[in-house]
């Protein structure tokens, strides 16, 4: 075990130098031993965080490859926009560094094969950082599945319900100014998909064993049109934006649904250009003996409290009493960290960790590639009518019998209690 890494920073935008600032630089069994991004300004606020944070600077380049050249790096993190992710990894998996990528989608099939011949030409693990994976509420759900007592799993649902126009596509500056570098309008006018699957996809294919034991089969996807963003901007942004007038092909309501080889179903939304009341994630569990919904913020089970349509309702805090994981038991008593809720520092950490110990990573390359995937299935299937499209098998028949898995702290296939591996 190693008792710290060295680690290579690619990509210093708004995600980027977040979780610079709150996670990686906050942990002192993390050497940031390269910063990389093309503008040099970027790199220079992010080595003024390292310095007020006492930390020895790391060289600054421009070009990612001068990092994988270094055989002394264990890690790379890749914080890019999504047009650099995949041909990043792909280079850092060959170099043999363990990689941990941003959340995303592929905009084609071929990315995902080419990810999976890097990563079996050397089996370096490739980890995409999904964050809910380790929300509270997804983790006890995953508890309570193991432990029984939703029954057999038939369903679940997800989403990414967050309304971005005003503070997020067209963030006003300090100066007043609307921000004109948000990643996301390019792809709004290039592409109809389901562009952010992995919340909630993430912790519902752990839960149902995706990838160990079942399996992703088609992909059927449906896009309303596409109105609240051209809305919006003609009602809110100057007209000297680069998008005014821009003719957005992303349908404002995208629904998802998925068929899985044990007879479950998924169904996923994206909803972010319409106003909104609220932020959610819309978890929710069907079993045959119980029940999760976030909206409701309920858990019911047959063994528990019964089941009735007038029975409990919004008892999620004394679900928590009794039902908390045991990562976030302990995680509450010694006091969140990082963004979201805490989640964004359990998700470096269980990357970090795993490098350390020279293990596979607990969402590893053929989950990374499974969700990927959805992007360009979802814009196939639209394109089609909504008409079902075959998800590939990235493990070629290893699903069926896959290795054990790596039992520890931050283990998301099985419950685990581990009271040695510290969260700080």
């Amino acid at each position: 075990m190693k008792e710290k890494i060295k680690v290579g920073y690619i990509g210093l935008g708004r995600r980027g130098m977040d979780m610079l600032k709150k996670c990686f630089s906050e942990m002192p069994d993390v050497a940031i031993a390269y910063l990389c991004d093309l503008k040099a300004e970027k790199m220079d606020a992010a080595l003024q965080i390292l310095r007020e944070k006492g930390l020895e600077e790391p060289k600054l380049v421009l070009d990612y490859h001068e990092i994988l050249k270094d055989d002394s790096v264990d890690a790379v993190i890749v914080m890019t926009g999504w047009d650099m992710h995949v041909s990043c990894a792909i280079d850092s998996l060959k170099a043999g560094k363990y990689t941990a990528i941003e959340v995303g989608c592929a905009y084609d099939l071929s990315e995902c094969f080419a990810l999976l011949n890097a990563y079996e030409s050397t089996h370096a693990p490739l980890m995409m950082l999904e964050n809910c994976c380790y929300g509270r509420r997804e983790m006890m759900a995953l508890r309570l599945a193991r432990e029984g007592l939703f029954g057999e799993i038939v369903h679940c649902e997800g989403g990414y319900m967050h309304y971005l126009n005003n503070d997020e596509l067209f963030k006003k500056k300090e100066d007043g100014s609307i921000d004109t570098e948000h990643y996301r309008l390019a792809e709004y006018v290039n592409r109809n998909a389901e562009q952010y699957p992995t919340h909630e996809l993430g912790p519902i294919a752990k839960l149902m064993g995706i990838n160990r034991g079942n399996r992703i089969l088609t992909v059927s996807s449906f896009a309303s049109k596409a109105r609240g963003l051209a809305t919006y901007m003609k009602e809110n942004v100057p007209t000297d934006h680069p998008f005014t007038g821009a003719s957005f092909k992303q349908g404002d309501i995208v629904t998802t649904v998925l068929t899985c080889a044990g007879g479950e179903t998924i169904v996923l939304s994206l909803d972010t250009t319409l106003p909104r009341f609220a932020y959610s994630r819309h978890f929710t569990v069907r079993g045959t003996n119980g029940m999760c919904e976030e909206s409701a913020k309920t858990v019911c089970t047959y063994k528990i409290n019964g089941i009735t349509e007038k029975g409990a309702f919004n008892n999620e805090a004394e679900m928590f009493e009794q039902f908390d994981h045991p990562l976030h038991r302990e995680y509450a008593a010694l006091g969140t960290r990082g963004s979201h809720g805490g989640m964004d520092w359990l998700v470096c950490r269980a990357f970090v960790e795993s490098v350390k110990n020279g293990v596979n990573t607990p969402i590893d390359v053929y989950d990374t590639l499974t969700w990927l995937a959805i992007g360009p299935l979802s814009e196939q299937s639209i394109a089609q009518g909504g008409a079902p499209v075959a998800m590939p098998d990235f493990t070629g028949g290893k699903w069926m019998r896959r290795e054990p898995v790596v039992r520890g702290k931050y283990c998301l296939d099985e419950v685990v209690e581990d009271l040695e591996t510290p969260i700080f």
